[in-house]
């Protein structure tokens, strides 16, 4: 029933193929594991801050806030003079500007109100536009003036936890609680 020659030979290769499986050179090289690295490299590019650890760049939560109210000593509760950030709604119609935005990247240029975000602008206009908070709490609406200059000159944030001073002056802004103060070219989608 059984060919005893066929079941030998097919025992044979199998054996031969595991021990070839086996020998040095047909395994896969195990890769460097780099997490370490870049976690240290993430962390070198933050700001330190006095605040505990969950609040140094608090990602949706407004640590930074949470730890002046809970009674924390800290730079924001020393200076009265930080940017608390301003109310659009508090612009009367009659005051209302309009300014020349070019979205780079959506290959088109519109007018918006200062009174408007440039996200809900572009988000009128049809485009998908990436978000998350819509409070100035993330990276996520991220964009950056596309010259680079600083972005302190074109837009004014109502809220912004998230960006540095030194990446506004890069040109990086929130575009979610960005409203203009010029007329510039924003590239939409751009994080530091």
């Amino acid at each position: 029933m059984v060919d005893t020659l066929g079941l030998v030979f097919g025992l044979g290769m199998a054996l031969t193929l595991v021990v070839l499986h086996f020998f040095k050179g047909t395994s896969k090289p195990v890769p460097e594991d780099i997490a370490q690295e870049v976690l240290e490299q993430r962390a070198s590019t933050v700001p330190e801050t006095d605040f505990p650890e969950p609040y140094n760049r608090s990602i949706g939560g407004g640590g930074a806030a949470g730890a002046v109210a809970g009674g924390a000593e800290g730079e924001l509760e020393d200076s009265e003079e930080e940017d608390e950030g301003f109310d659009p709604s508090s612009i009367a119609d009659d005051e209302v500007e309009y300014y020349e935005i070019e979205y780079v990247k959506e290959g088109e240029t519109i007018e918006v109100a200062n009174n408007e975000t440039i996200l809900d602008a572009g988000e009128d206009e049809g485009w998908d536009l990436p978000y998350a908070c819509r409070q100035g709490q993330c990276l996520s609406c991220g964009g950056r003036v596309a010259s680079g200059e600083d972005s302190h000159d074109f837009v004014q944030h109502s809220n912004n936890e998230t960006l540095s001073d030194d990446e506004m002056e890069k040109g990086y802004m929130l575009t979610c609680t960005a409203y203009p103060t010029a007329s510039f070219s924003v590239e939409t989608d751009e994080t530091p």
